[in-house]
């Protein structure tokens, strides 16, 4: 059996169990063997459980300071150390999207692929479409967020960072204009976004006509679809020069490799930056028992959208090809499910899920090496639902109505973005950010989902 290789955040493989058995067959005591595994099954796990502390720490650490009542001064002292996480969790989102883009487009022999890798791609696109899509409904559906605003104390001006009276035309117009965007580097940081100005024509007595002309604005925010649009093209381009486009695939695969070790670095911050966000969150919130109701409703909705999507309909799709039970076939995965749910991480499960394919399923070994890496990289279906349920939750909370072209660039980019996502835990807050990004809500309220990040990823 493949040894499955070392996760993301330095994590060792193995249980307890293994080293018990390791002891045995060298014939040591059972006792120290058996601290030895659960040493490693700590420091296998000691990211979430030290998030977990985190959560905890925060909400005594909120408790107790809840009486002294702060000033909104002292309350932003007392969240600095979580602005400072989610300042840096927004530092990344620009050179991971890019840069991890390029880098899968470019990983993709598009003349190996052939008949066989184009459906596998249109698959996995459409199933995470799908499962985006019923996140989405869900949300609207429980409405998770629905009169919590007051979870949200903050002003995070929102009319002046989204158009209003917006035509649903203009935002679809807005969302092809976005996906091209005329200059890169602005659109690193800003969006187009189309405004109105209103005329008065026609004045006689008793009689005014207004007119409202479309204008184009440039407003806060990074342009993700365009980004993501043209890291996908390059990295195609890239592939298709062959030699003379190695050294700079090399550049993105470096880059990318290198981000993910800063990403890394700054998911151990993560604890520390939940504790004061959550607490300075327990402190300015005049109702606790909404944070609990709606952020249950939140987890409540995202765990729904993962039992009917992987439970329901993939299984279904399966039956409606084959014509064999889904369910038999996914007995036989029962290691690499386990896997992804001790770890928290996809690609962590990749050599288990080959093995156990082959083995327990029979499939060909040339169709289970081939599909499986870019279904590890570009199926990221459970990562879109909780992404698109935190996005309308997160639009809820401010109080914020999304129109249809706010809704579809939520699909689109929950989607596209779910390509060059990385299987590793908490990494879904980034793209949850892209998303706020893309449609123009701020990223204050990412402390509530990270609070609660852990239990939605371990379904």
């Amino acid at each position: 059996m493949e040894k499955p290789s070392e996760s993301w955040n330095g994590h060792v493989q193995g249980d307890a169990l293994a080293g018990l058995e390791a002891a045995a067959a060298r014939g040591l005591p059972a006792e120290p063997a058996r601290r030895r595994g659960c040493g490693r099954c700590l420091r296998k796990h000691s990211l979430v459980i030290l998030t977990v502390a985190g959560v905890l720490l925060g909400v005594a650490l909120g408790a107790a300071v809840r009486g002294a009542h702060l000033s909104r001064a002292q309350v932003a002292a007392l969240a600095f150390p979580g602005e400072l996480l989610l300042r840096m969790l927004r530092m990344v989102i620009l050179p991971l999207v890019v840069c991890s883009l390029v880098s899968g487009a470019a990983s993709l022999d598009t003349r190996a692929l052939g008949k066989l890798g184009g459906i596998a791609v249109a698959y996995f696109m459409g199933t995470t479409l799908v499962a985006s899509a019923l996140a989405v409904a869900l949300a609207f559906i429980i409405r998770p967020g629905a009169g919590a605003q007051a979870l949200n104390t903050n002003a995070l001006g929102l009319a002046d960072a989204l158009p209003t009276n917006k035509e649903t035309v203009d935002s679809f117009l807005d969302l092809a204009r976005n996906l091209f965007p005329s200059n890169l580097v602005v659109a690193a940081f800003r969006t187009y976004a189309t405004d109105y100005k209103i005329i008065v024509r026609n004045i006689s007595v008793g009689n005014v006509t207004f007119e409202k002309i479309p204008i184009g604005t440039e407003i806060e925010g990074m342009n993700i679809l365009g980004l993501v649009l043209f890291a996908l093209v390059l990295g195609v381009a890239l592939k298709k020069l062959g030699p003379e486009g190695e050294e700079l695939i090399r550049f993105f695969n470096s880059f990318n490799e290198a981000t993910m070790v800063l990403v890394s670095w700054i998911m151990w911050y993560v604890p520390i930056g939940i504790t004061f966000l959550v607490g300075s969150k327990i402190v300015e919130m005049e109702d606790i028992v909404l944070l609990v109701t709606s952020l249950g409703k939140y987890i409540f909705a995202s765990i729904l959208g993962h039992v009917i999507h992987g439970g329901i309909i993939l299984p279904l799709i399966y039956f409606a090809f084959t014509r064999k039970n889904p369910f038999s076939f996914l007995l036989g995965l029962v290691t690499p499910f386990a896997t992804a749910f001790a770890t928290c991480s996809s690609s962590a499960t990749l050599p288990s899920m080959i093995k156990c394919i082959e083995e327990n399923n029979g499939v060909d070994k040339r169709i289970s090496r081939f599909i499986l890496p870019i279904g590890a990289t570009v199926n990221m279906d459970g990562a879109a639902i909780f992404q698109c349920v935190a996005a309308v939750f997160i639009a809820q909370l401010n109080n914020v109505d999304l129109n249809a072209g706010q809704i579809f660039t939520i699909l689109v980019t929950a989607t596209a973005a779910s390509v060059g996502a990385a299987g590793v835990p908490a990494g879904g807050v980034l793209t949850i950010a892209i998303i706020l990004e893309a449609i123009g809500l701020p990223t204050n309220d990412l402390s509530l989902i990270l609070a609660v990040d852990w239990i939605v990823a371990t379904t």
